[in-house]
């Protein structure tokens, strides 16, 4: 067992030296480990309860019918004019003589016939054709900057402030959370998930589709006896007068009860009602609608899609292949959600740090933008487009595409559309962000 704090690098997404530190950094963070074992779950900013409690806690919230978001980072920063392309706009077109989608590749975007959906994002787009997909073809903020880490550092504590150290979710989460339930927030790629970062109440990480620990050498009933010992050993030092010893007691035991609630959805335990694609992402949907499907009082949700986006060069190869895993995990996923008859309750944002270049550059790629791309998916969406795609023929100051919405915005409409909460508990400086209609 081992009590760390959460450092970039330890447990947070690496940074280079001069940028804003990831939201989360220095929060009390307890990872697990036995003899030479791999860790794969950690729970940030847990509470000192005993086991008992969080047994209760856990119970108490299991099973209700809150609403979820999910968050899917597509990083590196997607290019906005392959997945939804001007194809017939001649700037467009000189812009882009190598990268331009050809005419008439793709289907038209229902909302607005100048732009055609890349060949590679077709789920997204049956999606949208069942009024399921919210698109925002162009969102950033004022003066975008075109950092990696600053800018998704502002995406993920919802401000301006290269100073913020708790997430937006985070902060949701210490509004509507519980102090004895962590995994009401949680991140699937084995670290925490800056925007999931709390002040208050206790979030957890979980490694992949194998939510469990493992010690080399150790399996069967003598794996299950040792988690029983650990588990034993925990509540005893959770209830003696040592404090440093009753600390480390606690935050055993929380371990314990988090791996029982999630080790039915481990590996193969995980049965689909529908088909997914292969693959990390895929598979980590898959488990996220079997635990929602079993009651585990999840709201917040954050894990990276497949790839990278920062597509400096040869693009089309690299931009094709990450966008056709995520629209078809994405699909699959949605799919699933209906299936066990949870979608009412559930809605995906997908979101990037920023859009690419409207000119390509001389290695057949582009170059860090300013306006992105990003969705809402779900039932309960609206369907309709956020914002307007705003052409090509008044570009910025910087010969960027504009914006046409912020994305704190967007995050101030979510939460008062569909966590029915004030924004600016959340969001600073709520009140002068106009809220698009995205739920209903």
């Amino acid at each position: 067992m081992r009590s760390a704090a959460a450092e970039a690098g330890r447990g947070l997404p690496q940074v280079e030296r001069g940028m804003p530190l990831p939201a989360g950094t220095g929060l009390s963070r307890r990872s697990f480990l036995f003899g030479s074992g791999a860790v794969l779950l950690s729970v940030y900013g847990a509470s000192r309860l005993g086991v008992k409690q969080l047994q209760e806690g856990i119970a108490k919230a299991a099973g209700a019918s809150d609403p979820v978001i999910v968050t899917v980072f597509m990083e590196g920063g997607i290019d906005s004019l392959s997945v939804l392309a001007p194809v017939d706009d001649p700037v467009y077109r000189q812009l882009r003589p190598t990268l331009a989608l050809g005419q008439g590749a793709g289907t038209v975007f229902g909302e607005d016939s100048r732009l055609r959906w890349h060949p590679a994002a077709a789920s997204l787009d049956t999606l949208h054709g069942e009024g399921k997909v919210s698109v925002m073809p162009a969102v950033s903020y004022k003066d975008p900057n075109q950092s990696h880490f600053t800018s998704r550092h502002y995406w993920e504590v919802g401000a301006l402030d290269p100073g913020g150290r708790t997430g937006w979710m985070g902060r949701l989460l210490d509004v509507i959370g519980a102090a004895d339930n962590p995994i009401q927030g949680l991140s699937l790629d084995g670290h925490l998930s800056p925007a999931l970062a709390p002040a208050h109440v206790p979030v957890a990480t979980i490694d992949g589709p194998r939510y469990d620990l493992w010690a080399p050498g150790v399996w069967d009933e003598v794996e299950t006896m040792m988690f029983d010992a650990f588990a034993d050993l925990g509540d005893a030092h959770a209830s003696g007068g040592d404090s440093q010893r009753a600390g480390a007691g606690h935050v055993a035991s929380q371990a314990m009860e988090v791996r029982r609630q999630l080790r039915p959805f481990s590996g193969g335990g995980i049965t689909s009602p529908v088909p997914y694609p292969s693959g990390y992402f895929a598979d980590n949907l898959a488990a996220l609608a079997a635990m929602l499907a079993a009651g585990l009082p999840i709201r917040c949700v954050a894990l990276n899609a497949p790839s990278s986006y920062d597509t400096h060069e040869d693009q089309p190869n690299i931009l094709n292949d990450g966008l056709k895993e995520t629209s078809d995990s994405l699909l699959a996923f949605q799919r699933d959600l209906e299936a066990r008859s949870l979608a009412g309750r559930v809605i995906t944002l997908v979101w990037s740090e920023f859009g690419r270049r409207p000119e390509q550059n001389a290695s057949n790629g582009t170059d860090h933008g300013a306006a992105g791309i990003g969705f809402v998916i779900g039932s309960q969406v609206n369907g309709q487009m956020i914002g307007q795609f705003p052409g090509l023929s008044q570009l910025d100051v910087d010969d960027n595409e504009r914006f046409t919405t912020d994305f704190r915005a967007v995050y101030c409409a979510l939460l008062e559309q569909w966590f029915n909460r004030d924004a600016a508990q959340v969001i600073p400086g709520a009140a002068s962000f106009h809220r698009p209609a995205i739920i209903g």
